[in-house]
C-alpha cells in the first residue's frame, strides 16, 4: 500500500515537471535530460543581476549617485518588506533570502516581458524566461517551504509542531494540508502568469511585429513586477508566521 502511494506521488511529480508549452532544448547529462534553455536564460539573469550589483557597488560614495542609488533603493525596499512580514526581531537574517528570491524572479519575469524568447530559435528547441518553466517555479516554492520550516524549527525546536494542533486538535489535517498547498499555489501562480504573458507577446510579435505588441509588453512589465513582489511578500509572510510566538 505504501509503495503504491509512493509510486503514485512520484508519477504525479514527474507529470507536473513536464507541464510546458513549446519545444524544450534538452541537455543530456548522464542518464538525465535537463532543460538547457532554462539554464541558459538563468545564467543570463544571474549575469544581469551580478553586473548591476558590481557596477552599482564597485565605487561606493557617501552621497549615492547613478546605479548606487538603484542598488541602495532595492536593498532598503527588501529590508522594509522583510521587517513588515517577519517582524523586527527576526527579519535581518532573512533579508538576503527574500532579496535573492525577489531579484531572481523580477529579472526573470522582466526578461520574459522585454525579450520575445519564443521568437529566438535555437536548434532543437526555443528559449524562454526561467520562470516560464514549472520546474523553476516549483524549486523556488520548495526553497520557500524549506525556509519557513527551518525558521520555525530553529527558533522553537519541537515546539514548532504545536502549530498543527492550534487552536484545536481536529484542525491537524487541515494544517498539514496547508503546508502542501502553499508551494503549489506559489509555483502555479507564478508559472501561469509568466507563461501567459510570454505567449501573448510571442504571438503578437510574430503577427504584427512593430507597434501593436508594445502596450502588451508594458502591461507585462507591470504584472511581472507584481508577481515578483507577491512571491517575495508571501515567502516573508510564511516565514513570519512560522517564527511568530503563539500564546
Amino acid at each position: 500500500m505504501v509503495d503504491k502511494i509512493i509510486n503514485s506521488t512520484s508519477n504525479f511529480l514527474f507529470d507536473v515537471a513536464e507541464v510546458s508549452v513549446g519545444q524544450h532544448y534538452y541537455w543530456q547529462i548522464g542518464d538525465y535530460s535537463v532543460h538547457g534553455q532554462v539554464l541558459m536564460t538563468s545564467w543570463f539573469v544571474f549575469a544581469v543581476i551580478g553586473g548591476l550589483a558590481f557596477v552599482g557597488n564597485s565605487n561606493l560614495k557617501a552621497i549615492p549617485e547613478g546605479l548606487q542609488n538603484l542598488t541602495e533603493y532595492i536593498t532598503e525596499f527588501i529590508r522594509d518588506l522583510a521587517k513588515t512580514q517577519i517582524g523586527e526581531e527576526e527579519y535581518t537574517k532573512w533579508v538576503p533570502f527574500l532579496g535573492t528570491l525577489f531579484l531572481f524572479i523580477f529579472v526573470s519575469n522582466w526578461s520574459g516581458a522585454l525579450i520575445p524568447w519564443h521568437v529566438l530559435e535555437i536548434p532543437g528547441g526555443e528559449l524562454a524566461a526561467p520562470t516560464n518553466d514549472i520546474n523553476t517555479t516549483v524549486a523556488l516554492a520548495l526553497l520557500t517551504s524549506t525556509a519557513y520550516f527551518y525558521a520555525g524549527f530553529s527558533k522553537k525546536g519541537l515546539g514548532y509542531f504545536k502549530r498543527y494542533v492550534s487552536p484545536a486538535v481536529f484542525l491537524l489535517p487541515i494544517n498539514i494540508l496547508e503546508d502542501f498547498t502553499k508551494p503549489l499555489s506559489l509555483s502555479f501562480r507564478l508559472f501561469g502568469n509568466i507563461l501567459a504573458d510570454e505567449l501573448v507577446v510571442g504571438v503578437l510579435v510574430s503577427l504584427v511585429p512593430l507597434v501593436v505588441p508594445i502596450p502588451i509588453m508594458l502591461l507585462g512589465l507591470f504584472t511581472s513586477g507584481i508577481q515578483a513582489l507577491v512571491f517575495a511578500t508571501l515567502a516573508g509572510a510564511y516565514i513570519g508566521e512560522s517564527v511568530e510566538d503563539h500564546h
